[in-house]
């Protein structure tokens, strides 16, 4: 499918709102590809692809992530995780995208996880700092992107389980378990 469809198709299931962020997250993705030497294609396939299943509804959202074994684990978190997982899905179903480190661009841009690939972590990256978000300590987040993605990554999972406490909600293993893996580094 070409991107003119992709982006057709996604304007379709999202709300105008989450549109907007998607195209801007593409747009980042496609910068910091640039910048970190990985392929911009499969960054902008990756970041268009990466809210897919946002609007969808939860009970939707549960039967894809139990019809195709996806880790269980997730329906014992907020719904608000599993759009991941049910995008990977719908990318590879529906968009026809076969190749794995898309498939888990898409999968882990909301947890992460320990032993991430530079495209996985190029799209966790895009969907924090896009520039429509605004939030205290966006900037510096923003400019450690400038300079290393390993240190962007770092910088992001740490801003992210930190929010997460801070706001007394659930945090799923993999977010742990990559927030360890930049930490000790």
């Amino acid at each position: 499918m070409e991107t003119r469809q992709i982006i057709e198709e996604i304007k379709k299931r999202l709300s105008l709102k989450r549109f907007e962020h998607v195209i801007r997250v593409a747009e980042t993705a496609k910068v910091l590809a640039v910048r970190f030497g990985i392929s911009v294609e499969k960054a902008e396939l990756a970041a268009l692809l990466h809210d897919v299943a946002k609007n969808m509804e939860p009970a939707d959202m549960r039967k894809l992530i139990e019809e195709n074994g996806e880790d269980s684990r997730l329906l014992d978190f907020h719904h608000e995780i599993w759009h991941a997982a049910a995008g990977k899905i719908i990318a590879r179903d529906e968009f026809g995208v076969k190749e794995l480190d898309i498939q888990n661009a898409i999968r882990y841009h909301t947890t992460g996880r320990a032993g991430m690939s530079a495209l996985e972590k190029v799209i966790y990256v895009a969907d924090l700092i896009e520039p429509g978000r605004t939030f205290p300590g966006i900037e510096e987040l923003r400019k450690t992107a400038e300079l290393s993605i390993e240190e962007a990554m770092k910088s992001c999972i740490i801003h992210s389980v930190g929010y997460l406490i801070d706001k007394r909600i659930t945090v799923f293993p993999d977010s742990f378990e990559c927030y360890n893996e930049h930490v000790q580094r």
